[in-house]
């Protein structure tokens, strides 16, 4: 690796750490430049899965103050773990190409539910409408499929989570983005157990992104805090368009 390619991962690494924190989708930087700087699909794609995994600890840190009690969240990261290891599992045993056509349409069908939150609301149900049972069934099946998803791909993890998690929780867009950072952290650690025994990890561009995530991810979940709910949901929607209009792009070319 040349000083070149090391620049390029560097500047990927920490616009993706702050593209994560804020509405997700940072992998789409990191995992083209992984493949501009040489790396083989397979490769890229793991070694990304593992070095976004600072960045989103960061992002954590960031948005630890908008984070509901522990005891809230303690039964979500089991739900998490078991999805994610299920989707990397698939990742390494079956060819890619099926779910790459699925996924920009999964992604555009996220968007679209976290832009018509409310008038899907009032046809499915308010959150707290529902009860306690319907609630804990409905926010561990969001968290679920999207841990499948983050453990397969990974790309736009955030505005899956968002999403689905805006449908169901009775919660302000900031708590809900904490919540995200949270879940894609575990994510995150998950895929780099599965990946660093399993996956053919490129370890010296891991080296070069993750630190720079690590600073993206803290800066972009300050700047969520900032942000008005209208304008980060804004945000979140037209991310996700281009993340999901780039895929169904690169999945047909």
């Amino acid at each position: 690796m040349d000083l070149s390619h090391a620049a390029l991962l560097l500047a990927a690494g920490l616009a993706a750490g702050t593209v994560n924190a804020v509405a997700g989708g940072g992998s789409l930087i990191t995992f083209p430049a992984m493949i501009a700087v040489g790396l083989p699909p397979v490769p890229a794609n793991v070694s990304n899965s593992v070095a976004v995994f600072p960045g989103y600890v960061a992002s954590v840190a960031g948005s630890r103050q908008d984070l509901p009690r522990p005891r809230a969240l303690a039964t979500l990261v089991p739900t998490t773990i078991v999805g994610t290891i299920l989707g990397a599992l698939l990742l390494l045993a079956t060819p890619a190409r099926a779910f790459e056509l699925v996924v920009p349409f999964l992604v555009l069908g996220a968007t679209a539910v976290l832009a018509f939150q409310d008038p899907l609301r009032r046809l499915v149900g308010h959150p707290r409408d529902l009860s306690p049972r319907q609630r804990t069934v409905a926010v561990q099946t969001m968290v679920a499929l999207g841990a499948v998803y983050g453990g397969y791909f990974g790309a736009a993890l955030g505005v899956m989570l968002v999403a689905g998690l805006a449908l169901v929780l009775d919660a302000t867009l900031a708590r809900v983005s904490a919540i995200k950072n949270l879940l894609s952290a575990v994510v995150g650690l998950t895929t780099l157990v599965v990946f660093a025994l399993f996956g053919p990890v490129n370890w010296a561009a891991v080296a070069v992104v993750a630190p720079a995530t690590l600073i993206g991810g803290y800066a972009g979940a300050r700047l969520v805090r900032r942000l008005p709910p209208v304008l980060l949901k804004g945000l979140i929607v037209v991310f996700g368009t281009t993340i999901g209009l780039y895929l169904l792009y690169r999945a047909l070319s």
